[in-house]
């Protein structure tokens, strides 16, 4: 594909995105990815057959960047626990703040008026927290009973829960403030081991979480 072409295309899948996020996808035409873009109706069918075809790209494009993202945190230097809240905090602000991850998680929620299958958007987040849920559990940084497998795929879908109901009830801004509230409660439970803190040592009320670059032979 010419540079132009790639251009127009990425412009296209933009415009679409932000209205995805603000209007859903029934409360979005061609038309009007065709103005929010500045491209004509011809250009978007020329590069996509139809709005269901968008949807589905928007979707695939986000998922893209997932290897990239979860890369981040394979530094076994770093505990897997902390990698583990880290990565959370990294996916709350990408729900939060990039119009091509807060569509596709709208279009998630309605796949059911959109004629095309959408991918799981869970299966990688659930594969990446199964893998530094086992790296803990090695590590005796978990409690005996707890399974790496399903206690990703709970963790996940109350992550997800939790960032939906904060930004429905409270907005988006209070999203890092909630999952701080949500891991609080959480961690203890997984019988994380002791001396494994996923954020600094601030005050309550303002944790936040340590940089992944932080190493476990780091003075506290």
């Amino acid at each position: 594909m010419q540079e132009r072409a790639r251009t127009t295309r990425r412009s296209l899948l933009e415009a679409a995105a932000q209205l995805f996020s603000e209007q859903g996808y029934a409360g979005t035409s061609i038309n009007d990815i065709s103005a929010r873009s500045g491209r004509t109706s011809g250009a978007v069918y020329f590069h996509y057959a139809s709005k269901e075809g968008i949807a589905l790209a928007v979707v695939q494009d986000r998922f893209a960047t997932w290897p990239q993202l979860t890369a981040r945190y394979a530094d076994a230097a770093v505990p897997p626990v902390q990698r583990l809240v880290a990565l959370s905090y990294d996916i709350a602000r990408a729900l939060a703040e990039d119009p091509l991850t807060r569509a596709g998680a709208r279009l998630w929620t309605e796949r059911a008026t959109i004629e095309a299958p959408l991918p799981d958007p869970f299966a990688l987040w659930t594969a990446a927290a199964t893998r530094l849920l086992a790296e803990a559990r090695n590590a005796g940084d978990l409690a005996k009973h707890v399974r790496p497998a399903p206690t990703a795929r709970t963790l996940v879908r109350a992550f997800f829960g939790l960032c939906s109901l904060t930004e429905a009830l409270e907005g988006a801004a209070t999203v890092a403030d909630r999952l701080t509230d949500w891991w609080r409660l959480t961690l203890p439970s997984l019988g994380a081991a002791p001396g494994i803190h996923p954020w600094d040592g601030a005050p309550a009320g303002e944790w936040a979480p340590i940089p992944v670059s932080r190493r476990k032979d780091s003075p506290s």
